[in-house]
């Protein structure tokens, strides 16, 4: 008898013990942020990385969500679509996992995509501009806008801000930048302007001079350059030792300190369009910029704070559901109306968020926003 109530007793300690542990592990909500955390493009996985932890920092030290702590789980896909893919099972195998940041490039974003849609668990790219990433399903959002919206802006400032009528392009050779630069050449035709040349090169590119030589032989007066400041940076400056007087306008990717330091006086007038700027009056924008730069010593970048806005918005649904719940994520995302850092985004039928731009360019060494 003794022998029979010891052993109910072990398994009812047993099943309390169990409980318990299952009590404990719903106190606590995790977000996945995926993104190249390693090689050439880290730094924008790390500024990801960087904005989901401080935006889960700010819930947490305001009690959580719903009373529950947050938890972040980094990934890194090495932004590749094969990594991606076997980065997505593992996300949706989490149940605890309630939704993801990221990844970065369209195309590795793509690769992942489906799984988080056939699982249904929400994917917000902070970064992904390809028309076609949020037709994979409705668990399928962006926190940027499509690349058209982008270039229709960058076109206006080739050839309304800057008054220039000869175009010419550089993109860098991607999915991304060969898209771009379709769209862009036909957005500077029905602008009034002539695409004088194009010019396509790989990432990494060190010596443009064949480029350059391409491009100013053509008559280019502004060069529209689809890539990020690793190549906007020293192209610049190549350039600009070849024609001081050529103008050149980016994208909000290129759109970062690290271009200001790189290509130092050759990026002087450089234009951007942007849906972050980080030298706003907001008090919002200055208190995160503030924050990203007292803990990791450095401006966030338009990404960045794309990152941020994602998870903030991702916990925001939460709250406004009132449970946690991978569905009921989607279900807000859909009504939601989001003011961030980037401003007030809510999104369309397809899931692509709606934004407003800030013109700015570099002047005098510094980033400022200007009117037209």
């Amino acid at each position: 008898m003794k022998k029979r109530m010891s052993f109910l007793l072990v398994f009812v300690l047993l099943i309390v013990s169990f409980l318990s542990a299952c009590q404990k592990g719903s106190d606590t909500v995790k977000i996945a942020v995926v993104g190249p955390l390693t090689g050439d493009f880290a730094e924008y996985g790390t500024g990801f990385k960087n904005a989901v932890e401080l935006m889960v920092k700010k819930w947490n030290d305001e009690g959580g969500v719903l009373g529950k702590e947050i938890k972040v789980v980094a990934y890194d896909d090495k932004n590749t679509g094969e990594e991606a893919s076997s980065i997505a099972e593992k996300i949706v195998s989490d149940k605890g996992i309630i939704g993801v940041v990221g990844h970065f490039a369209s195309g590795v974003c793509m690769a992942a995509s489906p799984t988080y849609q056939e699982s249904g668990i929400v994917e917000i790219s902070p970064s992904a501009s390809h028309p076609d990433y949020t037709s994979e399903g409705d668990y399928i959002f962006r926190n940027n806008t499509v690349i058209n919206m982008e270039a229709k802006v960058a076109a206006d400032l080739a050839i309304e801000t800057l008054g220039k009528k000869k175009v010419g392009i550089l993109s860098v050779k991607t999915d991304w930048g060969t898209k771009t630069a379709e769209i862009t050449k036909d957005l500077v035709v029905k602008g009034g302007a002539s695409v004088v040349a194009c010019e396509e090169v790989v990432d990494g590119t060190l010596d443009f001079s064949p480029n350059i030589t391409k491009l100013n032989d053509a008559g280019a007066e502004v060069i529209i350059v689809a890539a990020m400041y690793n190549i906007l940076a020293p192209f610049a400056t190549q350039y600009k030792s070849v024609n001081p007087n050529i103008e050149l306008v980016g994208f909000s990717n290129a759109y970062s300190q690290q271009l200001i330091e790189l290509a130092k006086e050759n990026a002087e007038n450089i234009h951007f369009p942007t849906i972050f700027f980080h030298a706003s009056e907001n008090e919002q924008v200055q208190q995160f910029v503030k924050d990203y730069e007292e803990k990791y010593g450095q401006m966030p970048s338009s990404l960045t704070a794309q990152a941020y806005d994602s998870a903030g918005m991702i916990l925001t649904c939460i709250k406004n559901a009132d449970k946690v719940s991978r569905e009921a994520i989607k279900e807000e995302l859909t009504k939601l109306e989001y003011p961030g850092v980037t401003g007030v985004t809510k999104y369309d039928d397809l899931g692509d968020a709606i934004k407003k731009f800030t013109k700015v360019k570099v002047e005098n060494g510094q980033f400022v926003e200007i009117d037209n």
